[in-house]
């Protein structure tokens, strides 16, 4: 049975989710910028595409986008709409409730992608998180600053990375930033900045149920990677250890709280140096920079096949199981590089799962069945790099997914 599915990416980024619904028999349509037309999508598996501009980076015209949507309904009976990228999310909800689709909506989509709805649905929820604040009124944001010493972190309420926040050290310092915002002032908020280890869950949700859950440590946290430059680390971490359980409670509350129905998430959490456990912010798309080559690697779990496999059965009302993961330990490093393709030789080793086709970066997943080894491969392959690969740049107005 073929069912016609449209996938909506402002990046280059999903093809492994567009072969497997092609694999598994459906129509596949992509709508992508037009500035991604020349890119390498795995045109084998796409049926048709359709081209945005873009208006700034990532942004497209949502009014064209639903008359251009419309005029495919007129020719195909569209069953599914699926944001392959963060900043896709609001427009595939639009489409959906627009004309009618299955799947989140308008409502439910702002908890997976404003920053600003989603911590206050975590607080009424019980769940910890940074104290916050929105920054439309200027009384309410003095008596929040008296309140919560600095320092504090500006953050975009709806951007897809660490791209955009700002750590704030005084008063003075954030009157200044609130005024160069101007008129998107409102498109942002505040919140206390946490001390803390960060680290980030990536599940999979079929029915309400959580049937996959992969965590992982963040060596070097987006946030620093992104302004400071250097090195982006992440190690998964041991299913029986008790950072892995907490985060396992931990998600489920964002998921069961944010009504979260089928498909695929990555939530981010602190632990704070107080020894509690915060809720930073949660997405319902395969998380970025690599991550799905991590999870794969010590779990065996393909997260964009297995998503595709979740939408595929409940167009056609069949049964969905997880295939049992493996339970080995996995590290992931990334680092912009000074040459287009950086040699790899010194790099080379048993515990390699797999090296990253990047141009101007170098990007390697390690593999082990001992998590002290990988802890010892990503700091020796950091040296690496330190010393002879790595470029470092100042950060990009569009941030990278």
């Amino acid at each position: 049975m073929e069912n016609t599915f449209v996938c909506i990416s402002c990046y280059y980024k999903g093809s492994e989710f567009l072969e497997e619904l092609k694999h598994l028999g459906n129509k596949v349509i992509l709508i992508t910028s037009e500035n991604l037309k020349n890119r390498k999508w795995p045109w084998d598996s796409i049926d048709e595409v359709y081209y945005m501009p873009e208006i700034k980076p990532a942004i497209w015209n949502l009014e064209h986008l639903v008359q251009g949507f419309s005029h495919l309904m007129k020719i195909h009976q569209i069953d599914a709409v699926v944001a392959l990228d963060d900043y896709d999310v609001e427009k595939a909800a639009m489409l959906r409730e627009t004309f009618r689709i299955p799947g989140m909506g308008q409502t439910t989509h702002r908890y997976f992608r404003d920053k600003l709805a989603m911590r206050q649905m975590a607080k009424d929820s019980g769940i910890n998180v940074p104290e916050f604040c929105s920054v439309f009124n200027d009384v309410k944001l003095t008596d929040f600053c008296d309140k919560n010493p600095a320092p504090w972190v500006l953050k975009p309420r709806s951007e897809a990375s660490a791209s955009g926040i700002q750590k704030i050290n005084s008063k003075k310092e954030l009157w200044e930033a609130l005024d160069k915002l101007k008129e998107e002032r409102y498109l942002f908020l505040l919140e206390t900045y946490k001390p803390g280890r960060v680290f980030h869950v990536d599940s999979l949700v079929y029915n309400k149920e959580i049937v996959f859950t992969s965590a992982a440590q963040y060596l070097s946290p987006p946030m620093n990677v992104a302004h400071d430059g250097g090195v982006f680390r992440t190690r998964t971490l041991g299913r029986y250890s008790d950072h892995f359980k907490n985060l396992e409670i931990e998600n489920r509350k964002v998921l069961e709280n944010f009504g979260l129905k089928n498909g695929a998430t990555h939530t981010e959490f602190i632990l704070g140096d107080d020894g509690k456990w915060y809720f930073l912010e949660t997405s319902s798309r395969v998380g970025g920079a690599h991550i799905p080559d991590l999870i794969e690697a010590s779990s065996s779990i393909n997260i964009w096949h297995e998503w595709a496999k979740i939408e595929t059965a409940l167009l056609r009302n069949t049964k969905y199981e997880v295939p049992k993961p493996t339970g080995f330990y996995a590290g992931l490093i990334v680092s912009l590089a000074k040459e287009k393709n950086p040699d790899i030789t010194e790099f080379q080793c048993d515990e390699v799962y797999k090296f990253k086709d990047l141009d101007y970066h170098i990007g390697i997943v390690y593999k082990s069945d001992k998590e002290e080894i990988i802890q010892k491969k990503l700091d020796e392959a950091t040296e690496k790099i330190i010393d002879h690969v790595l470029n470092i740049i100042p950060p990009q107005s569009k941030p990278t997914s």
